[in-house]
């Protein structure tokens, strides 16, 4: 279950009145990372003191430090997160203004220690045990291990793709017993194709073959490899039979952004009651989604996800026709995410005959593969993740 942790401190200099520490707009100059003594320390050094507060969370496991009022003066790019405990540093703005840094951890139970440094409250280090290292096995699974670290430079960006249903569960079957998980193995398979051949990109297949994976194990795989994306495929049935074209879906906390969004979700979501467990619902009671919705961050996540699937959905109008020209948005549980931007895109219905004839051609199942990849190309060449070659190639165009 996920825990709310831990510290909070007032920084703030005996002659500076904590109202005042709160009220005053700071900046964090310079955030370095420290490796010492089988701990590490991240160091951030203020232009003031400010009110700091830190929340522990799992699934995926983080660490996030709020600092009130507080602005980024520097930058993250480049932290030598190599051998820590530390996957990934992000940051955002909350929604009342404040600085949210969050630490993307390896693995959950790593406790944080926070604490000022100095005496006049412009220095605070966070303190974390380093991983364990357990000689040859633990160095040769580690350069085996298909987890990508987020802070090497030039690193390729990783696109885990989502072949929707499978196994037991065939998803819509068209008019002449065409089954949805056919369809979209066979998409999602030419679209990791299509990414590998691409230099700064690598794909991975959540499935291969025609096996049934629950709901939430695709979300979770995405999170084991520290992936930039997950992309789920399908080519589902509509209550209406004239019903066609292609749909890009988004995470929504808030409900379904159309009785057709709702509908879909719910059709998807179902697809866990096949393997013999329960539909996944997203409720407040799940202690994932209750970590998930206590992380702000969740909110720049799903932004994301929808600014991207902007770019997806206008390159499928162009080879497929579209059902909606909006991300539409609904509880999807294969994109309950917290830290990787994640969409589902439905390549067309399968209920219907002209979707379903063009869905097993194999020239138009590349033109989809080749359309996704060109959005979401598109979106990270606006949007380049530090680190990353894509944004090595965009800071070269550009001097």
């Amino acid at each position: 279950m996920d825990r709310r942790s831990l510290l909070k401190f007032i920084l703030a200099g005996l002659a500076l009145p904590a109202s005042f520490a709160a009220q005053a707009s700071q900046a964090v100059r310079r955030v370095s990372v420290v490796r010492s003594g089988g701990s590490t320390k991240l160091l951030l050094d203020l232009s003031g003191p400010v009110i700091a507060n830190s929340l522990s969370l799992d699934s995926p496991p983080r660490l996030v430090l709020d600092l009130q009022q507080a602005a980024l003066d520097t930058t993250l790019d480049g932290l030598l997160l190599d051998g820590t405990s530390i996957r990934a540093v992000r940051s955002g703005k909350t929604p009342t203004g404040d600085l949210r840094i969050v630490l993307d951890l390896a693995k959950s139970g790593i406790q944080g220690e926070l604490r000022p440094i100095s005496g006049n409250g412009r220095k605070l280090e966070l303190l974390l045990p380093d991983l364990p290292v357990r000689g040859s096995v633990v160095a040769a699974a580690t350069q085996q291990s298909p987890v990508q670290a987020k802070g090497k430079v030039n690193r390729d960006l990783l696109v885990v793709i989502d072949a929707g249903h499978g196994g037991k569960d065939p998803g819509a079957v068209g008019a002449k017993g065409e089954q949805e998980k056919i369809v979209a193995l066979q998409i999602a398979t030419l679209l990791a194709k299509r990414i590998d051949a691409q230099k700064g990109y690598k794909a991975r297949l959540v499935r291969s073959g025609d096996i049934f994976i629950p709901l939430r194990k695709r979300a979770e795989v995405a999170q084991r490899l520290n992936a930039d994306l997950l992309v789920s495929v399908h080519a589902d049935a509509a209550p209406r039979l004239t019903a066609s074209g292609a749909s890009v879906f988004a995470l929504s906390q808030n409900g379904a952004s159309s009785s057709m969004a709702r509908w879909m979700a719910q059709r998807e979501n179902g697809a866990d009651s096949v393997g013999g467990g329960l539909a996944v619902k997203l409720r407040k009671e799940d202690p994932m989604v209750a970590g998930v919705l206590l992380d702000m961050s969740m909110n720049a996540t799903i932004s994301t996800s929808l600014d991207l699937g902007h770019q997806v959905l206008s390159q499928l109008g162009q080879v497929s026709g579209l059902h909606q020209s909006k991300v539409e948005q609904a509880g999807f549980a294969v994109l309950k995410s917290a830290a990787i931007p994640s969409i589902l895109v439905e390549t067309g219905f399968i209920s219907n005959v002209r979707d379903c004839r063009r869905l097993h051609d194999t020239r138009h199942q590349r033109k989809i593969a080749d359309a996704i990849f060109a959005g979401v190309d598109s979106y990270f060449r606006q949007q380049p993740p530090p680190g990353s070659l894509i944004a090595s190639q965009a800071r070269a165009e550009t001097a």
